[in-house]
């Protein structure tokens, strides 16, 4: 689950510094919330400059606020985030909107388009403000033809909050816990017994756990949309382009100059026959950290897919 706070619920509704403090206090609860359950409440890089009042920006009124308060608010928001910019998915010709209002590149649009494509998002807005409801009903145009609606749970108290992720799947606290359920979980694709083991001398996150954990999904799905003479059918046709093409998508296959330049680091031990090797160039991708997750897709000689490797960007070894 990736949670965002809402930019378009603070847009001048506050009538003064005091209104906008108490709502600051029970956003700053939220994250907490959010945090004791191993979640981060991803923000914009430009929260500071939303209106507060009709005269006064965020960045401004914060300067009010006592030292502690100010420093740690300034720090969430524009040096430690995390920043939902960095993971973003959604292009700015997207159109989504919601309340007969366009929110594409805002955090309404890209945690819609993460629910579009199966992904559990959702968004955390301040009070008072026109958007204390749940869910969202969002509605993204893809042609002048189509349109596809979806509901966004909608945060704006901890109440709901804490309900919601005390309800959610058990929190991932090793890369080692990742590994057990990946295997367990998705039982269609075959990983070589040292797949995870790159993960291991890196600092645990949820976040890239988490997006691990759908980026196998898709995975563990085009394999069921695979026919025994290892052609995708219709469904997986769509997920192909979905997550296959484009700028954006999550995997993709090595350039010429890779496979190259990088023909031993990218040939591991075949998982399922001793003494053969697999050339795996195709690979998912996370963004930050850069983390690669190299596999095979099935074919008419193999119907297996094989995931090989999870860890950092391979480099010159």
């Amino acid at each position: 689950m990736e949670l965002m706070i809402n930019e378009l619920s603070c847009n001048g509704q506050f009538p003064d510094f005091k209104a906008f403090s108490e709502a600051i206090d029970r956003l700053m609860l939220m994250r907490s919330i959010c945090r004791k359950f191993g979640r981060e409440l991803y923000c914009h890089r430009n929260l500071t400059h939303v209106q507060v009042t009709r005269e006064l920006n965020m960045h401004q009124v914060v300067q009010c606020f006592d030292v502690d308060k100010r420093r740690a608010l300034m720090q969430w928001f524009t040096r430690q985030g995390p920043f939902w910019e960095d993971i973003r998915e959604h292009d700015s010709d997207d159109y989504i909107e919601c309340q007969d209002e366009i929110v594409t590149d805002t955090a309404i649009g890209e945690v819609a388009f993460r629910c579009f494509k199966g992904n559990d998002s959702q968004v955390v807005s301040l009070t008072p403000s026109n958007w204390e409801y749940s869910p969202l009903q969002i509605y993204w145009k893809r042609t002048s033809e189509e349109s596809l609606e979806i509901d966004v749970l909608n945060h704006f108290d901890t109440g709901s909050l804490e309900k919601n992720l005390r309800s959610s799947t058990g929190l991932i606290e090793s890369w080692s816990q990742l590994t057990s359920i990946c295997k367990s979980r998705f039982v269609a694709i075959t990983f070589s017994t040292d797949a995870f083991d790159p993960l291991f001398g890196y600092p645990f996150s949820h976040g890239v756990a988490q997006r691990i954990i759908e980026r196998l999904e898709v995975l563990e799905k085009l394999i069921n949309f695979v026919d025994p003479l290892g052609n995708r059918t219709p469904e997986g046709h769509r997920l192909y382009q979905e997550h296959f093409t484009g700028d954006k998508a999550w995997f993709s296959d090595s350039s010429d100059k890779e496979k190259r330049d990088f023909e031993k680091e990218l040939t591991f031990k075949h998982p399922g026959k001793d003494g053969s090797s697999l050339f795996c160039t195709m690979h998912g991708k996370i963004k930050t950290p850069q983390i690669r997750i190299h596999f095979t897709l099935p074919s008419q000689t193999d119907p297996e897919l094989y995931v090989v490797y999870i860890g950092p960007k391979i480099t010159k070894r």
